[in-house]
């Protein structure tokens, strides 16, 4: 059960490291009762805004950017590496190099949708991966993985946290990069990772189920954007 709205002020603290929430004054903590700091003032407001948004019950449902910051501090520092492998490992087998060998519609679509951002990527960051027709899986070069493992590592442990759940939703490294880096907007490349549903939907009839979970997981791809974006 959720707890009941235990506070009437909410406020945003500066502290010498970047600032936190205080709730009647005092200072949140996270599930593990570590100190909930926050490196940028914008993130600082945003989450205030969440707590301050409670009325009656808690829900922590409605307060994403919060469970971020638990997740980073709690789960993330303390595993840093293990998550950075398991994102990292996305570039080996990464959405938007295995293609449809037909029919032509999907191959071009797909072409259309994902070579822009493997363009990117070879311009940005010098690779180039290997393409593949169907699902047998292709070996990338060692480069290509120790590049973009080494663009994963640069996150700091709250943005690797926002990092992973776009990753892991889109299916993609490539498409997750393109985000965290400015490259193009969340909701493009929410439309870019959704190609294949999106076919099989016009083709065989709409699902109900799968419908009702494409939109949760495409608010929660956006709001680890959105949470990408307030740490900028």
């Amino acid at each position: 059960m959720n707890a009941k709205r235990f506070w009437t002020k909410t406020d945003v603290a500066a502290l010498a490291q970047g600032f936190t929430i205080h709730l009647d004054g005092r200072p949140i903590r996270t599930p593990a009762k570590a100190p909930l700091l926050i490196p940028t003032r914008a993130l600082a407001d945003a989450i205030a805004q969440e707590w301050e948004a409670q009325d009656g019950q808690v829900d922590p449902d409605t307060m994403p950017l919060t469970k971020y910051l638990n997740t980073a501090i709690d789960g993330v520092s303390k595993n840093r590496e293990a998550v950075i492998d398991e994102v990292a490992g996305y570039g080996g087998s990464d959405l938007l190099c295995y293609r449809a060998g037909h029919p032509a519609p999907l191959v071009e679509r797909q072409e259309a949708a994902w070579e822009p951002y493997l363009d990117w990527l070879a311009q940005a960051h010098d690779v180039r991966l290997v393409l593949v027709v169907g699902v047998i899986h292709a070996e990338q070069p060692p480069k290509a993985l120790s590049v973009m493992r080494g663009r994963v590592a640069s996150h700091d442990d709250i943005a690797l946290a926002g990092l992973h759940d776009l990753t892991a939703l889109s299916g993609s490294l490539v498409l997750a990069l393109a985000v965290s880096e400015g490259h193009a907007g969340a909701e493009a490349v929410w439309k870019a990772s959704r190609v294949d549903e999106e076919w099989q939907a016009e083709n065989w009839g709409p699902d109900d189920l799968a419908i009702e979970a494409a939109a949760k997981k495409e608010r929660d791809f956006l709001a680890a954007a959105n949470l990408l974006t307030l740490l900028r």
